[in-house]
């Protein structure tokens, strides 16, 4: 994605040039000059531009948040439940719409993009029943050995929360942020990628439809610099979520550092699949393929290390590469694609880097995505398996972020646990076996925030969501996804009667 002026692009409908920002229920005129072209990946051609905002964007918004946030929490969570279940109701009455507006902003396929919907809308169900839940849980009796004392428990909202969501997964990613924001009492300013804005819109159009309270939602197009830069360090946002690259995660805690705000961060990953020597081949391989291929390898999550058993190293090679021949890589709108391009061409360029690396370092390919022929045009890279990886090679420690996955055999369990754990990162791991409570003690072994067993990687709105290590601070999701946008507070004092 690239900056250009707006005569560039002068073959653009005034409809796809989106120069407004959502501010206080009302789409006004970005204070930004710069504009940002969005791209559709599998054409490679321009599809909308929009403003980068500035400061004084962020300056509005944040005057509005704070305005409505009041007003937000003394409705209570039953009321802000309801409104949640309306955002779940939008969505899905938008779904095919929304689908084919995923599939051409971000690339991924449309059964994907599904996943996704229902991920999010999903996610905005469980958290009207979390908002409902938060009533009963204000004023509980907190049991106190001193007599005479009584203490009470109560929840409030952190206050205005500044959520910095991903390129790699709309709708999805600003749910786990928005929804539980909303539910604890909290107003919010979104910032969406400047990469994938067009599915985000979305939710301006459902606040508007169901009477959202004005300043509950403000939703902010730009990049880093015009948005993310000034959210981070405005001293009117009380808490800031991001979900990113660590280089960019790190800047935003030092930003937010300043002010001692409360921060929650999801980061990078470099997760594991372990394959013990008691597995079937075959199912194996159709995990693993699940864990690193899906998006692309474009996830946080992506099981990108694989250790396999010296037993069965070689059948489970063989299966992969039978399976990786026959993934179709096409056009994301089309039925029986099942690999769609990469989101832009920078991160297409990005992985492209690591495969020359492998080759600098002299990696074994067991199928190089180099060597595939792909479609004429599209961010296309095909999938690639390196085996016997060293584990000081780069690839082996870095996140890529790509549909690349590097292997290596183990000899016995404790070696798949040593090596498993041998990360900076700790964000999700995967086990293998045939022995289902032999995976689960090993996955309690693993540290890593999700872990799955002789499973895909299936995220539950129920379930919490973040890592160990640097990948990340908090959590998202589940109850501890609510718990990060409320302050405790006790109310202490001599007891009734």
């Amino acid at each position: 994605m690239s900056t250009s002026s707006s005569a560039e692009h002068a073959s653009l409908p005034d409809s796809q040039i989106l120069d407004h920002q959502f501010i206080n229920n009302q789409w006004v005129a970005s204070q930004g000059t710069r504009l940002l072209d969005v791209m559709n990946p599998y054409r490679e051609e321009f599809i909308a531009q929009v403003t980068a905002g500035d400061a004084a964007d962020v300056d509005a918004a944040v005057d509005a948040a704070r305005q409505a946030q009041p007003g937000w929490q003394a409705l209570g969570g039953a009321a802000r439940a309801a409104f949640l279940e309306k955002f779940a109701d939008g969505l899905e009455a938008r779904r095919d719409s929304l689908l084919t507006l995923s599939a051409t902003n971000n690339g991924k396929p449309l059964a994907e993009a599904g996943i996704d919907l229902d991920d999010a809308i999903a996610c905005y169900r469980y958290y009207a029943g979390q908002a409902r839940a938060l009533d009963a849980r204000q004023g509980e009796l907190v049991s106190v050995e001193m007599e005479g004392v009584e203490a009470r428990c109560y929840h409030d909202p952190v206050g205005v929360a500044g959520l910095i969501a991903p390129w790699n997964f709309p709708l999805v990613t600003s749910a786990w942020k928005l929804a539980p924001a909303l539910a604890a009492g909290c107003t919010a300013v979104l910032k969406p990628s400047e990469v994938t804005p067009l599915p985000e819109r979305v939710q301006a159009e459902i606040a508007l439809e169901i009477g959202l309270p004005a300043g509950v939602l403000n939703i902010l197009n730009g990049d880093g610099e015009g948005i993310g830069a000034p959210l981070a360090r405005h001293l009117g946002v009380d808490k800031i979520s991001f979900t990113g690259s660590n280089q960019v995660g790190e800047a935003v805690m030092k930003a937010a550092a300043n002010r001692s705000a409360n921060v929650s961060l999801e980061l990078g990953g470099k997760s594991p699949i372990l394959v013990m020597e008691d597995a079937d081949p075959a199912q194996a391989a159709d995990w693993v393929m699940a864990g690193i291929y899906f998006n692309a390898g474009q996830i946080c999550s992506a099981t990108s290390r694989l250790l396999v058993h010296e037993d069965i190293a070689e059948a489970l090679y063989a299966a992969l590469a039978e399976r990786m021949d026959a993934l179709t890589l096409g056009d994301p709108l089309a039925e029986g694609t099942d690999l769609g391009p990469m989101t832009s061409a920078r991160q297409r360029d990005a992985v492209h880097g690591y495969l020359n690396l492998a080759e600098q370092e002299g990696l074994k390919a067991v199928r190089d995505g180099r060597h595939r022929t792909l479609p004429a045009k599209g961010y296309f890279l095909a999938p690639t398996l390196y085996r016997d990886v060293p584990v000081d090679s780069r690839l082996w420690k870095e996140e890529i972020f790509g549909p690349v996955l590097c292997a290596r055999s183990v000899a016995n369990e404790a070696e798949a646990i040593q090596l498993a754990n041998d990360s900076d990162f700790g964000l999700a791991a995967t086990v293998i076996s045939g022995d289902p409570e032999r995976a689960k003690r090993i996955g309690r072994q693993l540290k890593a925030g999700s872990i799955w067993y002789n499973s895909e990687q299936l995220v539950l709105p129920e379930t919490g969501w973040g890592g160990f290590k640097r990948s990340g601070i908090g959590r998202e999701l589940g109850p501890w996804g609510l718990s990060a946008y409320l302050e405790v507070k006790h109310v202490v004092g001599p007891a009734a009667g």
